[in-house]
């Protein structure tokens, strides 16, 4: 279903695919039994890497198991889960909360760690606690942070410039176009890899429709041909022509530099990509800021944002769950949670109490961010099915950005429907 280039070499040969492209950290004794697991992860980037290897040093001092890493780049991770998991799965892997989650729970691949949770329940709210479940409601998923999806810009370029944060989408649109006067790219943008623009859709959905309605969108509850759907196409495609040309062959973190070049004014994405952009590329992070994407619908203002929560699973084929359960426990504590972050500086605990001394400024800012919002959903490709995701809504999407005209998205809104229908009803 999730495609990608080793679905053409069948299941089994996956694993050594990955292999092939990972790198370990930390002992390895086998994982066929004792106090040895790998664990497959898609911190990829340098920067969540570096944060990945301290959290698994830390588990195997505390939890006395030794861990193999097999890191594999995030999207080639992504694409091929499906194939990956029905083969010979590292024993842990790194994955998303809510129905990305517990699409693959529901296939039988993902295993049931409801006994961890008796350890750990405690530590969480029951925000994270529900994120974690199945549609069965055991537990299959421990979190290990959150992140919100808001607007970036440099401080030293708006107090240059003198700009002013914008509240509503009048006064965004101001902004973009004073930007565009002044010789900056408005927006970075960029969505060779498919998934970065999903979230644009998600945030002018929840602005224009609300947390209810987008939610109810994802679940094909409400059709996509619906006129509320174009409401949101035609207000994103009022932005576009204030984003950054050629966005379908630029990955994000070249986008990214241009932020960081100041040659644009704003970015809308993850801290977890912009921020941690930012550290990898050893930019002033001090100078980065951010702020909500502005109100649409005063119904609904900033009441919402996508916050993915990001963490962690055993295969339902782990050669050694129980050593993967012990990693889980460690893993599932606010201790391990500051251990992570004290590396990490872009991203924010989900465990109560947890004590980081080391949040910055933007982590800071980022939490209060979250507890403001009355709901956050988890990012298009975790709130709805996951094929449906990946091989409707990214060509979707990247068909409207190349031609936002009003022919085009009623085009669109039909191939997506008719699409959905046969997914959600099989």
């Amino acid at each position: 279903m999730l495609k990608g280039f080793a679905s053409t070499l069948g299941a089994a040969a996956l694993p050594g695919i990955l292999a092939a492209c990972g790198d370990s950290g930390g002992s390895d004794k086998g994982s066929s039994g004792g106090n040895s697991v790998t664990f497959g992860s898609n911190y990829s980037d340098p920067a969540p890497k570096q944060a990945f290897a301290a959290l698994t040093q830390a588990a195997t001092t505390s939890a006395g198991v030794n861990i193999k890493v097999n890191t594999t780049d995030h999207n080639t991770f992504q694409n091929n889960i499906n194939s990956y998991l029905q083969g010979t799965p590292d024993d842990l892997f790194t994955w998303f909360a809510g129905y990305r989650m517990q699409f693959f729970a529901q296939q039988g691949l993902i295993a049931n760690i409801d006994d961890v949770w008796d350890k750990i329940g405690s530590n969480f709210n029951a925000a994270s606690q529900g994120l974690s479940k199945g549609l069965d409601g055991h537990y299959y998923f421990v979190p290990i942070y959150n992140y919100p999806w808001v607007v970036f810009y440099n401080k030293s370029t708006f107090t240059e410039k003198g700009y002013t944060i914008p509240k509503t989408w009048d006064d965004f649109m101001a902004l973009v176009k004073k930007m565009k006067t002044d010789g900056l790219i408005p927006m970075a943008y960029a969505d060779k890899d498919g998934w970065p623009a999903l979230g644009t859709f998600d945030i002018i959905n929840l602005r224009v429709n609300g947390y209810d309605y987008h939610i109810n969108l994802m679940k094909h509850k409400v059709p996509w041909t619906d006129s509320k759907v174009t409401d949101v196409f035609n207000q994103w495609a009022e932005l576009l022509p204030y984003c950054q040309t050629g966005s379908t062959g630029r990955i994000w973190q070249d986008a990214a530099k241009t932020l960081e070049n100041k040659q644009a004014g704003m970015m809308f994405q993850g801290t977890n990509q912009v921020a941690a952009q930012y550290v990898t590329d050893g930019k002033d992070l001090s100078d980065l800021d951010f702020f909500p994407f502005p109100e649409i619908n005063p119904t609904y203002g900033q009441d919402y944002m996508d916050a993915p929560t990001d963490g962690f699973c055993i295969s339902k084929n782990a050669k050694n769950a129980a050593a993967a359960k012990k990693v889980l426990e460690y893993i599932g504590t606010a201790p391990a949670e500051a251990t992570y972050l004290k590396t990490d500086q872009w991203d924010v605990a989900l465990a109560n109490n947890a004590s980081v001394p080391t949040y910055n400024a933007i982590q800071q800012k980022s939490v209060q961010a979250i507890a403001a919002c009355k709901s956050v959903s988890q990012f298009m490709d975790r709130d709805t099915d996951p094929g449906f995701a990946d091989n409707v809504m990214i060509p979707a999407i990247q068909k409207f950005i190349t031609n936002p005209s009003a022919g085009n998205i009623k085009t669109l809104q039909g191939q997506i429907e008719a699409q959905a229908k046969t997914i959600f009803t099989s």
